[in-house]
């Protein structure tokens, strides 16, 4: 009569019989217990985890690419659809040791720097005539280029002297009508280029506030004056093309040369439409980005935050290190066209494009 027996233990405790449980022809390892299981089911929960946590940061980092594309396209967009929009005022609110290099390319009337801005002793009267007679000669020099396109006829030609003369008479008392204030104005250069000589202008805060202060009452005062006489100038070219024919009107429109500061500004226009819709699609990330932090450390570089009157630039940084993270990670090679790009020169290449793994 056969005895019901239950499978014994292996000598060493850890065995069981398994397969046939009467047979105890297979053994069982359970010498590990259940730290071996518990141990592979927290390495697949982490996995599980690291996987997720990929996922939402290529989603994030891919949400604040095009975020930022997104300002950069809208910003150019808006500059190419005014026509009136200008860096000058950027370029004039300049300050730090490279102020001089924004306001390099910033349009002046007639040779202002060299005449009335200058402390060379002379009183107000002698170089409000010098700076006239520059104004003067830059109308004059544009007659001469509009002569040269388009030959006028003697009516033609006696009215548009009549015209350059009727300007200069207009300069003429709109310079004497600044009177005193320009004595003053003279006398205010003279100071402020003695308190920047001073070594408390850079040594103390307050004689540095006062410094940025005056610096920037001269500019906008040189700034309104100069606007006053570009107007004359604008009227001026108005009467001339009023005395043309349609014929020669469209030459001389056409022969018209942009200044340097109107192609610097549409250079930048085009650069912030182009790098915001490149980082936008995800197409060259790490040069786009790396573009969009060169355009903004110019535009930091211009208030930098150690100098007495700097504009606050707080939001600019912020940019600046949310791109360097776009240009570090290779997130556009994950969530962008930069993918199908490196997809398909892999293909042609014949090598198998790398998977991101969780």
């Amino acid at each position: 009569m056969s005895v019901l027996r239950r499978p014994r233990a292996a000598a060493g405790g850890g065995m069981l019989t398994g397969g046939n449980p009467w047979s105890g022809s297979r053994p069982i390892d359970l010498s590990a217990g259940w730290g071996s299981v518990g141990s592979g089911f927290s390495e697949r929960v982490n996995k599980g985890l690291a996987m997720r946590s990929t996922v939402f940061a290529v989603a994030a980092l891919a949400f604040l690419r095009i975020v930022i594309g997104m300002h950069f396209f809208l910003e150019g967009m808006s500059h190419l659809r005014d026509p009136s929009w200008s860096s000058a005022g950027f370029r004039r609110a300049a300050v730090g040791p490279l102020a001089e290099k924004y306001r390099a390319d910033l349009p002046q009337t007639g040779n202002w720097k060299g005449t009335l801005h200058t402390v060379d002793g002379r009183d107000a009267k002698e170089a409000a005539a010098d700076w006239q007679r520059s104004v003067v000669a830059g109308w004059e020099a544009l007659l001469a280029r509009r002569e040269k396109l388009v030959p006028l006829a003697g009516p033609q030609q006696a009215d548009t002297k009549q015209a350059l003369d009727a300007a200069v008479a207009t300069l003429e008392a709109t310079v004497d009508s600044w009177g005193e204030d320009l004595v003053d104005y003279r006398l205010q250069v003279a100071r402020l280029e003695t308190a920047e000589r001073s070594p408390a202008a850079s040594a103390i805060p307050y004689a540095r506030d006062r410094v940025a202060k005056k610096r920037k009452e001269i500019a906008g005062k040189e700034n309104a004056w100069m606007q006053e006489a570009a107007a004359i100038g604008e009227k001026l070219v108005a009467d001339w093309d009023a005395l043309l024919s349609a014929d020669q009107l469209a030459k001389v429109s056409a022969a018209a040369e942009p200044s340097p500061l109107w192609k610097a500004d549409r250079f930048v226009s085009w650069s912030l439409v182009t790098i915001g819709a490149c980082l936008v699609l995800g197409f060259l990330v790490k040069f786009n980005a790396m573009g969009a932090v060169f355009f903004l450390a110019s535009v930091v570089a211009s208030q930098p935050f150690w100098v007495a009157g700097a504009q606050s630039t707080y939001d600019q940084w912020v940019e600046i290190a949310a791109l360097l993270v776009i240009a570090c990670v290779p997130i556009g090679g994950w969530s962008g066209l930069d993918y199908f790009l490196k997809s398909c020169c892999a293909s042609w290449c014949g090598q198998k494009p790398l998977k991101v793994r969780g």
